[in-house]
């Protein structure tokens, strides 16, 4: 069994709630602009972004990842952004573990803020589609590490 580590440290155990979602089947793409959109947030404001995008309510702004992106008219100070559906699932998975934890461990719910919310490439499922004259194209999978902290204020 591998052992996982977070990325952060020195936050204060007593404040403060983690968790991970691990290997998800989400593109790191996505997941990066939707980290880096929901860092600073509070926990229940994020979780309202996540429902939101889900729906197609609201989408993520893309900061990075915006080659051949079309504008948007939504988006707050940006011109492009997408509804990352899957991805915003999965994230919204980890934001109620991480709201959870800090239930069991006596956080207030209400008061709790986004300090850390990170996305890094997991490893690659390589997969094969067979061609004509025997050859094959690669169909790989990516996969993606989410990291969540959240801290009372």
């Amino acid at each position: 069994m591998p052992t996982w580590k977070y990325s952060i440290s020195g936050i204060p155990p007593d404040k403060t709630a983690i968790a991970s979602g691990r290997d998800l089947r989400i593109s790191p793409k996505a997941a990066r602009e939707i980290c880096a959109y929901l860092r600073g947030m509070k926990l229940s404001q994020a979780k309202q972004v996540l429902e939101n995008v889900v729906e197609k309510k609201q989408l993520i702004p893309y900061k990075r990842h915006k080659k051949e992106i079309p504008h948007r008219r939504g988006v707050p100070r940006f011109y492009t952004g997408r509804y990352p559906q899957k991805a915003a699932k999965e994230i919204l998975k980890v934001l109620r573990q991480v709201e959870s934890n800090a239930e069991f461990k006596g956080l207030t719910v209400d008061n709790l803020r986004v300090i850390h919310l990170a996305a890094q490439r997991a490893r690659l499922i390589k997969k094969y589609i067979p061609r004509a004259f025997g050859r094959s194209s690669p169909y790989f999978d990516l996969l993606t590490h989410i990291e969540v902290a959240v801290e009372e204020k």
